[in-house]
């Protein structure tokens, strides 16, 4: 049934969003009527709320689903379909929003109805994963705020949104300086070494800023700070003047000028420490820590302490043996590696080492088979089937596709969209997962292809890889390639989940900490040689990956794994030193704090002018604050479990099916409504170990 046109998209009930006809215009209208409808709701679950299930719980799902449902689209958009008319319309009702959201995690009547419940009769009458619900619910609640009274709670509750004001500026800022820097390119000389793959690219570039006689062979070429120009460049590249340029703008973006992150960064630092105190925590990575699976900041030292000792020396030495091949190479360039000099003499060197380099690679995997192979992987796996849906549903944008998942007995159990190419002018950089809508029977009905009142999971899938040029498919480098298996694997243990309680279904309710397990293990099967093969074929010529070609790529696997890990373990040190560590308004600023860091951290320190933490929206706009060590955590879960499809046998298909089906029962299918060891225990047989992260990476012996 078509829409009614006067009815406003964003409240149509049709379970998947209106993206043919949202438009800025609509929020405003639709979020204060969602808001005044969902005021009135939460006044009588406040009035009668019931120490029951029924009665205080499956009503805050029913709440929050109808949030979610029309403020998550609206953020959704924010990120795939950015606009200076959608910030406005989001900016102006981000406080209605926050402050509703604010008074339901207060809401004292729910609170007391809850602890009731946990404490009554009725508390053995529910099952295991509703008294996690209701525990969570209290946790949640209690870092809320609930039990704060006077100055306190309305000191909280300023803080609570001006954050959320400050996340929103911190990304817009993000966005828009990425967009504001460009390097146009004009002889063939500016442009030596690059290969064919970014000349089309940055021809395609040039076009869409208006010079529309630019082409790959000729140019002009626009090369700008979006991932998939970046990279590249900084590996190919023959200009190291240009090289220098293009590093200084990253490492200084959204630092100064119109769109300058600086300010925000002491005040978000601030903010959250003074809502860590208010609560009682020391901090606010103590405070960040209550919602995680692991059980101390000094935990999480000990962890990254671990990594870093295994990986430093290694990544000294990947630095002096980078020294000595760019000395011998062109010793004149060389005499004084820079950081921009990194990713090309790095490059020079893999394809001396190996033979081959990331862009010979991509005529081998056009973006449909890569997906066609994914699939068939998931399918082998986990005994689920992926059809492609396009056109069934409205979309964003042109690009975007939608498919469908079913059981190994046809039955439709979950959906996707996935949004694969970059799009710079309105797309935030970066690759994610998140929700659509999660699986439910509180909320849910029948208009998505479920019975019985179950509705089913929906994710998007968005990434920010190369688009297709000159008539030809997305060619995907290996970065690009492991990036849409991370994405996906996240959306599986949205998909497939079997929890019936949404608020732990699918991603819902599973620590951050654990949270990336899926994805970087599925990140593995990149490097299976029947996995791999099954998913390339040259763009050209049909071919198969040659087995020569994929030995390469496993022989090169480890190749500056100490590097790579090094710089992850940076990260995350940085990030728990700002949030444990700093203290706002002091002599020291965040970029002192960084500097500290770097010198255990990195074996070639960052230029004075760095400004990375301008950039770094992960922990400023994003949920990784005082969490980016979960990348390190999760990858120690996700590395133990796929030792155990080693174990059996990666050849061995019916062992392989064995372990893929137990991995989707545990693992993907319990979602939330279990504590993450339980979770990984009962699929493993026992607690983790970082034995197999550090055999995979090269850096012990196992």
């Amino acid at each position: 049934m078509k829409p009614n046109k006067t009815e406003n998209p964003l409240l149509h009930p049709n379970p998947y969003p209106r993206f043919d006809e949202i438009e800025a215009a609509h929020v405003e209208p639709a979020v204060t009527e969602l808001l005044d409808r969902l005021e009135s709701e939460l006044d009588q679950v406040e009035a009668c709320a019931q120490p029951s299930w029924e009665g205080v719980v499956e009503p805050i799902e029913r709440i929050g689903d109808g949030i979610e449902r029309v403020w998550g689209v609206v953020g959704h958009l924010m990120g795939v379909k950015n606009s200076d008319e959608l910030r406005e319309a989001h900016q102006s009702m981000q406080p209605a929003v926050v402050g509703f959201a604010t008074r339901l995690g207060q809401s004292r009547p729910i609170y007391d109805a809850l602890k009731k419940l946990q404490k009554g009769q009725d508390w053995e009458t529910i099952n295991s994963v509703q008294q996690r619900v209701v525990e969570n619910l209290l946790r949640d609640a209690e870092l809320s705020g609930v039990g704060l009274d006077g100055a306190a709670k309305e000191r909280f509750n300023a803080i609570e949104l001006e954050l959320a004001e400050l996340y929103t500026r911190f990304s817009n800022n993000v966005l828009d300086a990425t967009k504001a820097f460009a390097m146009e390119l004009k002889t063939k000389k500016d442009v030596a070494g690059l290969p064919q793959s970014l000349l089309a690219m940055a021809a395609h570039a040039a076009r869409e800023a208006g010079n529309q006689a630019a082409t790959a062979e000729n140019g002009p070429w626009r090369i700008t700070l979006d991932g998939p120009s970046l990279a590249p460049f900084l590996e190919h590249s023959k200009r190291r003047d240009l090289r220098e340029k293009l590093y200084r703008a990253h490492i200084t973006r959204a630092s100064d000028g119109e769109y300058d992150n600086t300010p925000l960064l002491d005040s978000i630092l601030s903010l959250r420490a003074e809502q860590a105190a208010l609560l009682g925590f020391t901090s606010f990575a103590e405070m960040s820590l209550a919602t995680k699976m692991a059980p101390s900041v000094k935990e999480v030292t000990r962890l990254l302490g671990e990594l870093r000792k295994a990986s430093y020396n290694a990544a000294v030495a990947d630095l002096e043996e980078l020294r000595a091949f760019a000395a011998e190479e062109a010793p004149t360039e060389a005499a004084e590696l820079m950081h921009w000099d990194i990713g090309f003499w790095a490059e020079r060197l893999r394809e001396k080492r190996y033979a081959f380099n990331d862009e010979d690679l991509r005529p081998y995997f056009p973006l449909p088979e890569v997906l066609e192979g994914l699939f068939a992987l998931a399918a082998k796996l986990f005994g689920v089937r992926i059809e492609a849906a396009d056109g069934t549903v409205p979309v964003w944008h042109d690009d975007v596709g939608f498919f469908h998942v079913l059981d190994a007995d046809g039955e439709r159990i979950a959906a996707f969209y996935f949004d694969p190419y970059s799009r710079p002018a309105e797309k935030r950089g970066g690759a994610w997962m998140d929700e659509c809508m999660g699986r439910t029977r509180v909320a849910g009905d029948k208009t998505n292809g479920a019975d019985n009142g179950l509705r089913l999971p929906v994710a998007y899938v968005v990434c920010n890889q190369s688009p297709p040029v000159d008539g030809k498919p997305s060619l995907m480098n290996f970065t690009e390639l492991r990036t849409v298996f991370h994405e996906f694997g996240h959306a599986l243990q949205h998909m497939l989940t079997r929890v019936d309680y949404g608020l732990v279904s699918g991603i819902r309710g599973v620590e951050w900490d654990a949270v990336e397990l899926p994805s970087q293990f599925m990140e593995n099967w990149c490097y299976h040689k029947e996995t791999l093969q099954r998913l390339s074929k040259h763009v050209e010529t049909g071919e198969q990956l040659p087995d020569e070609l994929y030995e390469k790529i496993v022989r090169a696997r480890n190749y500056r794994s100490g590097s790579q890990m090094l710089r992850q373990v940076y990260f995350a040190m940085t990030d728990m030193a700002l949030h444990d560590k700093y203290r706002p308004r002091s002599k020291k600023t965040p970029f002192d704090l960084q500097r500290e860091i770097a010198k255990k951290t990195t074996v070639m320190e960052p230029l004075p002018e760095d400004r990375f933490l301008c950039g770094f929206a992960h922990i400023f706009a994003g949920g990784y604050a005082a969490g980016y060590y979960s990348y390190k955590w999760s990858e120690v879960l996700s590395a133990d479990a796929f030792s155990a499809f080693e174990e059996a046998g990666l050849d061995n298909q019916t062992a392989l099916e064995e372990t893929g089906r137990r991995y989707r029962e545990t693992v993907l299918a319990l979602g939330g409504s279990r504590a993450p060891i339980e979770v990984f225990t009962a699929f493993r047989g026992r607690g983790p170990s970082t034995h197999a992260l550090l055999r995979h990476a090269g850096l012990r012996g196992a």
